[in-house]
């Protein structure tokens, strides 16, 4: 039995933050209907490469969810999505606030048909404060939560990030956090509710070392400034042929292994000492000694090392690597490759149904689950309730 294969969720949610959100609640067992407007493509079906008419992203994104295709600006469809919240009383939406309020569908009116109702409304900034209602995306957020500047080098621009940091670290990890703590609390009260989760706030809150001493010490954080943001030796390192290690060993006895794999232990000051100085000397010597080998010749060096060191992979060296592969972390689903689910339970394993489907692909489910006739389905089709070419 799946863990969450009691879970009911109506999800409106689109682009990233939102879906993997609830990727990672239907990986563990939960029914997740997405409803999906017609005229409102969800842009992530046309990210990157195509797996016929929709990309791999959106395969990945959504799968073992169904989809529903209505148009929310059809009395008839917000009165479908009121019949459904009967059973699936859990909401989950991605709109800028207000949104919902004027399609009818807002926490209040959806309360109303359902009190168990738990409704989590994702947002760049959350339902309050003066940037409520302004357009953001993953580099402005991580920009306004301190995070963007102490990730640079001194002196140089920021970097866009490879992934989106704020987007699902932050805004889908809280989600699917908040949701499932509201579920718990619901079991042992019976009663639901409202939970606003801003992806600033969640981005904001990953400054988890370095806000302590910047809120109580009067001190501000800077780029090469930390012990963990490259003033010191825990840095990235290039070899001779281009390619770059991690060095990560803090601790002593991972300093000390990385000095003896690099016949550095000639100068004990250097490994012992936490003066500034003593450190940048010692990164120095790091920089030079993995600048004169071959990134291949390191790779053997640093096999079998207990020190914290490892090369810095492309995406696509990352899906073949033995540890990742050895975890199931990468999975079949209908014929495509995607990156299977982190977590791992001893009583119930992750959920794989399906890839990620057409825009109301599963409108049938309202006669079948739901008790629709087939009189009502067509009419509901009839009025548009379901937007053109959607079945």
């Amino acid at each position: 039995m799946a863990a969450l294969s009691n879970l009911k969720i109506l999800d409106f949610s689109t682009l990233l933050p939102g879906p993997f959100g609830t990727l990672l609640l239907a990986d563990l067992g939960a029914k997740i209907l997405r409803v999906e407007a017609p005229g409102r493509i969800d842009l992530t079906r046309h990210l990157g490469a195509m797996d016929n008419d929709a990309s791999f992203t959106h395969r990945y994104l959504n799968r073992s969810k169904k989809s529903l295709g209505l148009n929310l600006k059809s009395p008839e469809a917000i009165a479908v999505v009121k019949n459904l919240i009967k059973e699936y009383d859990v909401v989950v939406e991605q709109f800028r606030p207000g949104v919902m309020a004027k399609l009818g569908l807002d926490y209040e009116t959806l309360k109303a048909i359902n009190p168990k109702l738990i409704y989590c409304s994702l947002t760049g900034y959350g339902q309050t404060g003066p940037y409520r209602d302004r357009a953001g995306h993953d580099n402005n957020y991580l920009s306004i939560s301190g995070i963007t500047d102490q990730s640079r080098r001194q002196g140089q621009r920021p970097c866009p990030a490879g992934i989106q940091i704020a987007d699902v670290a932050g805004g889908s990890m809280h989600l699917a956090t908040g949701l499932l703590a509201a579920v718990i609390q619901r079991l042992e009260t019976g009663i639901g509710q409202y939970i606003d989760i801003s992806i600033t706030d969640a981005a904001f809150t990953l400054n988890a070392i370095t806000s302590a001493s910047v809120l109580n010490a009067n001190s501000d954080i800077g780029p090469e400034t930390e012990i963990l943001n490259g003033q010191q030796f825990y840095d990235y390192y290039e070899t001779a042929d281009g390619r770059y290690f991690s060095v990560g060993g803090l601790e002593p006895q991972f300093k000390k292994a990385l000095c003896e794999l690099l016949n550095l232990q000639g100068d004990h000051k250097l490994l012992i000492s936490d003066k500034l100085e003593d450190q940048k000397v010692f990164k120095e010597k790091l920089t030079a000694e993995l600048k004169m080998r071959q990134y291949k010749d390191c790779l053997t060096l640093f096999a079998n090392a207990d020190a914290c060191v490892e090369p810095v992979l492309t995406l696509k060296e990352a899906c073949q690597h033995k540890q990742l592969v050895s975890r199931d972390m990468i999975v079949d689903v209908d014929g495509t490759k995607q990156i299977g689910c982190a977590i791992k339970m001893s009583q119930s394993r992750p959920v794989f149904t399906t890839k990620g489907g057409h825009i109301g692909e599963h409108n049938e489910l309202l006669k079948t689950e739901f008790g629709y006739s087939e009189e009502q389905f067509s009419q509901l089709k009839a009025c548009g309730a379901f937007g053109e070419n959607i079945k």
